[in-house]
């Protein structure tokens, strides 16, 4: 009875947890500055413009419009700015634990899966900062959950969302549409390939285009957006702001001092640091106050382990001709929202887009919690290993807890934190 509303019980305290001094700090942090303007002026123009210039903007619309509800229900400030990313954070919990659920059945698991998630100071992070990145992660999660229930359309319209936030998604989209035709491949031939080949084509093709094009309508409907007047045809116009958008994405090179290559990701090698200031508010000489977008150390550290893991497992399954949900989409994931950075080695990049690949991460973990507890050893001997493993974690976010929420503490109590040289 305990393990089945722990879920709902951890989803409210993390909500607590993201709305308590979620103005705090003050002012923008990080990148902010760019998704606010443009939520302010999606909210007067319905496009961003610089002055009384079209603005060039290479992310498109849905984030800001989410971080735009915040500020016309709780007004222009900070608490207003970030309040749609703190639900969106906590409703990210829930729909978690849901996937785990569905996957395993198993009251225990998806308590210990919603704890993980609530447990992760990335995940923390970006639900106390109007930044893009946890929109597209939740809508790819919630695209991803509805496909796996077999429910297209509406799987369909969230990754036209999420494509509607970042650009990125598309990997997703790809491999569930190449998932999809192979699925019906290989359960038709001949005639009757056409019908449901023609559906998977409408679900994964044209109706997420379609989603994505309407998110772009106020850009239509304005004569101040950029581009929009390159061409007599909107189209046209429409069509070639996105190849601008392109080349500005594959050509951003420009050195930043917490770039990381997404080698050192998963181990949180180097992790960016949304805000820093040396306040004196602490009750001693020097004091610091950080918003480090960090995973939780050793639960990411773990995560990695867990992916070794689970990937020898699913190599086996594709042997054995053995599907497993699971493992299927551990992977789907990795491949999407991981490996695809590979190929961008010269790209400025950051750890915190690593958020994509947080849910699917912790899959694994959940995944290997259930070897161990389905282990032959005694169970008394597998469940210490498991809650030990969940209490150390917990004892680990807790300890990092002031940087996750940008609380003033000693210098020395900051340094004690860098447990890397790198992530000074």
């Amino acid at each position: 009875m305990i393990a089945a509303v722990a879920p709902i019980v951890i989803t409210l305290l993390s909500l607590l947890l993201r709305l308590i001094n979620l103005a705090t700090p003050k002012g923008y942090i990080f990148d902010e500055v760019y998704y606010v303007d443009g939520a302010r002026d999606f909210l007067k123009y319905g496009v961003e413009v610089a002055g009384n210039k079209p603005e060039f903007i290479v992310h498109p619309p849905v984030g800001k419009w989410l971080i735009a509800s915040g500020i016309k229900i709780f007004g222009d400030n900070e608490f207003g700015w970030r309040i749609a990313v703190a639900i969106c954070g906590t409703l990210l919990i829930l729909l978690f634990a849901r996937l785990v659920h569905i996957l395993f059945y198993s009251p225990l698991l998806t308590a210990i899966g919603a704890a993980l998630m609530s447990m992760d100071g990335l995940e923390l992070v970006h639900s106390r900062t109007a930044l893009l990145d946890l929109f597209l992660t939740f809508f790819v999660l919630l695209a991803v959950y509805l496909w796996q229930r077999e429910r297209h359309w509406w799987a369909a319209i969230s990754i036209g969302l999420a494509l509607g936030t970042k650009w990125s998604a598309v990997y997703f989209l790809a491999i569930i549409a190449l998932v999809s035709l192979y699925r019906v491949f290989s359960a038709h031939s001949g005639k009757n390939l056409v019908k449901p080949t023609l559906k998977k084509i409408i679900q994964y093709g044209l109706l997420p285009v379609t989603v994505y094009t309407t998110t772009w309508t106020g850009w239509f409907l304005s004569t101040r957006g950029w581009d929009r007047q390159w061409s007599s045809n909107v189209i046209a116009s429409w069509w070639h702001y996105h190849v601008e958008i392109l080349g500005f994405h594959t050509g951003l090179t420009e050195k930043h001092s917490y770039q990381a290559n997404p080698w050192s990701w998963m181990i949180m090698g180097r992790p960016t640091s949304f805000f820093y200031d040396s306040p004196k508010a602490c009750g001693v000489k020097d004091c610091a106050q950080e918003v480090l977008a960090i995973g939780t150390p050793i639960l990411w550290w773990l995560g990695t382990l867990a992916i070794v893991v689970t990937l020898g497992f699913w190599l086996r399954s594709l042997v054995l001709k053995k599907s497993d949900p699971a493992l299927n989409l551990i992977f789907l994931g990795i491949s999407a929202g991981y490996l695809p950075w590979f190929f961008f080695q010269k790209r400025t990049v950051f750890t915190f887009y690593a958020i994509i690949i947080e849910p699917f991460m912790l899959l694994a973990v959940v995944y290997c919690a259930k070897l161990i507890l389905d282990s032959t050893m005694k169970s008394g001997y597998s469940q210490a290993i498991v809650a030990a493993a969940v209490i150390v974690i917990f004892l680990n976010f807790i300890y990092f807890l002031p940087l996750f929420t940008g609380e003033v503490i000693t210098y020395d109590a900051w340094f004690k934190r860098m447990w890397l040289s790198s992530w000074i």
